[in-house]
């Protein structure tokens, strides 16, 4: 037995807390006992900013007189859930870290299958709550909508976490590895996706769980806390060169402009076709102005597929790009809006869906 022990990997619990005395016995009950059956060395790490209902001193306490193997750091001048947990990846001496929260919607029995999932090959384990078996539990329908919308904003502005269903769950598990580099940002709002972006790895493995009720304390979602995630998704945009390539991606848009424009010019004073008909060589020729831009500068990084397949797909999205802006144009100019108002909207439209489409299938 003492032998199949050794041979797992050492487990430290990341817990960043603010008022959370109130969960904390129920907590490291749990916690010890799902470990301890499962046979895994551990320490519970708790990350506690100065709270006023002293969750750092009673955590301290729980450790002596219960014999739990805590770890208790209080931060009197500095605040945040993420700088918390990468504090806690410092101060941690395991070889698998588990990341959670105190409030028991993350339940501690889950966490012997995150780490046996990372035992069995996986860098990252994600307990996520939108894979078949997971859920959540009593949540109203904005909730679950603003939860989706979060997640969908993500997994379309970084490409790179488009196949993770939950990249913004807060209990997961990773080897020491995959942060050991990593420049993490301690402003950053949700971690895990930080950690997706920056991190070291190649498997990433999610494992379904049902997302509980809070026991105790107040649920952290405000609109402050949104606008903290959508300013967190641009940041991570920026350096993961998402941002730049929209930028490219525009400046070649405009030069269509002009290419378009010079040869509709050209063909109707010079050849002297007809202004309907002489569009259609000017759209293709922008159209391939375009591509080749885009495919030399843009996207060069990301050039996977042949030749012939890039260069239909992005007729494709162009095709795609035109038929939403008519479907936009169309019926905003139907209900009273002006029509070159109407024509902008569908503009903005066709330019965000085309790129999506360029950025994931053409070149994705």
């Amino acid at each position: 037995m003492s032998q199949e022990k050794s041979e797992k990997p050492k487990v430290s619990i990341i817990i960043p807390t603010y008022n959370e005395r109130d969960n904390l016995d129920e907590l490291f009950e749990r916690i010890s006992r799902a470990l301890s059956e499962a046979g895994y060395d551990f320490e519970i790490v708790v990350v506690d900013d100065n709270s006023p209902d002293r969750t750092w001193e009673y955590a301290e306490e729980l450790g002596k007189t219960r014999g739990y193997p805590v770890k208790v750091i209080r931060r009197v001048n500095e605040k945040g859930l993420s700088s918390a947990v990468i504090r806690g990846f410092k101060e941690a001496s395991g070889d698998v870290f588990v990341v959670m929260d105190a409030d028991l919607q993350h339940p501690p029995e889950k966490i012997p299958k995150l780490v046996r999932a990372i035992e069995e090959g996986a860098d990252i384990v994600i307990a996520s709550r939108y894979v078949p078996g997971g859920g959540v539990r009593n949540w109203y329908w904005y909730r679950k909508l603003i939860s989706k919308g979060a997640i969908m904003i993500g997994r379309v502005a970084l490409p790179k976490i488009r196949n993770v269903r939950d990249p913004v769950s807060g209990f997961f598990a990773l080897k020491r590895e995959v942060v050991e580099n990593a420049e993490l940002n301690p402003i950053g709002f949700k971690i895990l996706m930080e950690i997706l972006i920056k991190g070291t790895y190649k498997k990433v493995v999610e494992v379904p769980f049902t997302f509980g009720l809070r026991k105790a304390g107040e649920s952290k979602l405000s609109g402050k806390t949104m606008i903290n995630y959508l300013k967190h998704v641009y940041r991570l945009m920026k350096w993961e060169g998402e941002l730049d390539r929209l930028i490219k991606f525009s400046i070649v848009g405009t030069s269509g402009i002009f290419v378009n424009e010079g040869f509709l010019w050209f063909f109707v004073r010079f050849l002297g076709w007809s202004k309907v008909w002489a569009n259609i060589p000017a759209i293709e020729l922008s159209i391939l102005n375009n591509f080749t831009w885009n495919d030399l500068w843009t996207f060069r990084d990301l050039r996977k597929r042949p030749l012939w397949r890039r260069l239909l797909s992005f007729h494709a999205a162009a095709l795609t790009g035109a038929a939403v802006q008519m479907a936009i144009y169309a019926p905003l100019v139907y209900i009273g809006v002006h029509y070159l108002i109407a024509n902008l909207i569908g503009i903005a439209a066709s330019f965000i869906v085309r790129f999506l489409f360029n950025r994931n299938v053409t070149w994705g």
